[in-house]
């Protein structure tokens, strides 16, 4: 398994998550979705509507059936979900863990810690999430 995202996406995801901190931001990552690879080629931004979001992201549920209808009517695949950990690590928490629903897709997370940007994407599998290298084309 490999995520493929150009540095342009992370870069937009870096913005993102720097400019929604000290909140998390979320998204929907689109491309092409792999068993073992997959390239993102857009990143949609969506507004997270959590009761915490300085320690948690949700998007709402229409909002995120609109994004997934705008990826379709673009003949593109919805590749995963994208939200930034302000002050942690680019790892899932036990939350995240709890709330993932999509099995086989990719989410990634933008960590903020200690000043600098880190991605990480990781596979959720149904019962957990399987560590993802990043590529950065």
């Amino acid at each position: 398994m490999t995520l493929l995202v150009p540095a342009a996406i992370r870069d937009a995801l870096s913005e993102h998550a720097r400019a929604g901190a000290p909140e998390e931001v979320v998204g929907v990552l689109a491309g092409r979705h792999g068993a073992a690879e997959s390239t993102v080629s857009r990143a949609y931004r969506a507004r997270n509507v959590a009761d915490r979001p300085t320690t948690r992201y949700e998007i709402d549920s229409e909002t995120e059936l609109r994004l997934l209808e705008r990826i379709e009517n673009t003949r593109l695949e919805c590749v995963g979900f994208y939200h930034s950990h302000p002050a942690g690590p680019p790892e899932p928490s036990d939350t995240d863990a709890r709330l993932a629903a999509w099995p086989g897709y990719s989410y990634v997370i933008v960590s903020l810690a200690g000043g600098s940007v880190e991605l990480g994407s990781w596979r959720w599998n149904g019962d957990r999430f399987d560590p993802e290298p990043v590529q950065t084309e």
